[in-house]
């Protein structure tokens, strides 16, 4: 018993969030008590906030000086005063996040120390035989959430349209300094030290065989993952690879004409670098530079919302619509859903510094050794053209260019993601297809 505080701590997982409110230090998460043991232990998870960190948030929503209104009638500005405003109405009246903390405590979550940080996943068994594993990895501004729909039609395909052949175990972990997951007190984290930390997880959950796949920088570690080449991953999957050339990547990033030749597709792909290159990297670059300078997004949820949710135009522009009362892949909740587990978690800044941190060049083939699978949808910061996918992955299995779907693709078309994750490892399963560990 802490005496000082009048709280109780039994057995964090992690190192604790806390909010400081009336003078009391409130834990905003904790894990379950686990086994004792080493440092491989894996302990139970448990999501819980108090609602005193609840009411500060709304407090804090509620309380939100406005800017003035931007003065032109598109997004070119930024996001607008009036999606802000109409988030943050509901935000502070409607929204429940104890919707989503039930959603999350329904799965199996744990906390486990690797290489002295305390990560956190989301571990789901098929009931079904032969099941693959599979680890997936988010990115910014994503985390946990953005998996949560494809759970289900994952370890359970029958259940959703799919065959029991489809099924997979499925591992969901929270990028260090993001979410659950222990913030890191020391420099290093980058794309290939968590790569190599969830190489760590998949070995200690007992799997000897397993795929993983990623987008964003859950790409960059996946393919960190296939780099490293640990004996047990047979393949990946990404839903936004690294396949540009250098001298299209030198052009756009110039924002020159593009370089003659190029077929229609690579031309389309060309135009949505360029965009990003000249309007879209301002968030990455700051982050990049100067992530300790981000107090702004710490200390206001509503400037943490506006700065996630300006993290493209096309996603941007969907999230817009969701606001106005539009039917898209996303609803109003489940936009809140994300930004209010950044809020409540202190993540901010700590996710910010996986910009710092990594020196990778993130749309740049990596030449990935092993199987690779591709998703292409046509709303993702470009969509990679076949003929730059098969130069970048020399041993692609799997290749589909969609005609729906955006940067957040399992949490905006989770039907589709589902159908493509399948699709895309079918080749590598068969008579040792998995090897589940202990069930």
């Amino acid at each position: 018993m802490n005496r000082g505080t009048g709280l109780r701590v039994s057995c964090l997982g992690l190192a604790a969030a806390a909010l400081l409110i009336g003078g009391k230090i409130i834990v905003t998460h904790a894990s379950m008590a686990g086994k004792s043991g080493g440092a491989d232990v894996i302990k139970p998870f448990r999501v819980h906030f108090p609602d005193e960190a609840l009411a500060d948030l709304k407090h804090r929503v509620a309380a939100t000086r406005w800017p003035d209104k931007e003065i032109v009638t598109d997004q070119s500005q930024g996001v607008q005063l009036a999606t802000v405003q109409k988030l943050a109405r509901y935000w502070a009246t409607d929204y429940n996040w104890r919707k989503v903390e039930a959603k999350l405590n329904a799965l199996p979550q744990f906390t486990t120390e690797i290489d002295g940080v305390d990560i956190h996943f989301i571990h789901v068994r098929s009931k079904l035989p032969n099941a693959l594993p599979i680890i997936v990895t988010h990115g910014w501004p994503g985390s946990i959430i953005e998996q949560l729909k494809i759970v289900d039609p994952l370890t359970n395909p029958t259940a959703h349209g799919g065959s029991a052949s489809d099924a997979f175990d499925v591992v969901i972990p929270s990028l260090p300094g993001y979410g659950f997951s222990g913030r890191p007190a020391s420099t290093g984290w980058d794309p290939i030290r968590v790569a190599r930390a969830w190489i760590v997880l998949m070995k200690r959950l007992g799997y000897t065989r397993y795929v993983a796949q990623g987008g964003d920088w859950g790409n960059a570690v996946t393919e960190q993952m296939a780099l490293l080449a640990p004996p047990e991953l047979i393949g990946i999957h990404t839903n936004m690879p690294a396949t540009v050339p250098d001298d299209i990547n030198t052009a756009a990033l110039a924002g020159a004409p593009a370089p003659s030749g190029l077929s229609a597709e690579e031309q389309h792909a060309y135009e949505q670098l360029a965009y990003f290159y000249k309007h879209g990297l301002g968030y990455a670059n700051e982050m990049a530079n100067r992530p300790q300078t981000l107090y702004a997004i710490g200390d206001s949820p509503v400037g943490l919302a506006a700065w996630m949710l300006d993290h493209d135009a096309r996603s941007l522009a969907l999230i817009s619509r969701v606001f106005d009362g539009q039917s898209e892949g996303l609803t109003r909740d489940e936009v809140l859903d994300n930004v209010t587990l950044y809020w409540l978690t202190n993540t901010a800044v700590s996710s910010a510094r996986l910009y710092w941190e990594s020196k990778l060049a993130f749309f740049a083939p990596k030449n990935v050794p092993i199987p690779a699978a591709v998703s292409a949808f046509p709303e993702e910061l470009y969509q990679a053209p076949r003929s730059w996918t098969q130069k970048a992955y020399p041993k692609l299995i799997y290749y589909n260019r969609l005609d729906k779907g955006g940067h957040f693709a399992a949490w905006e078309q989770p039907e589709l993601f589902t159908t493509e994750l399948r699709a895309a490892f079918r080749s590598l399963r068969g008579a040792k297809a998995s090897s589940t560990g202990a069930r």
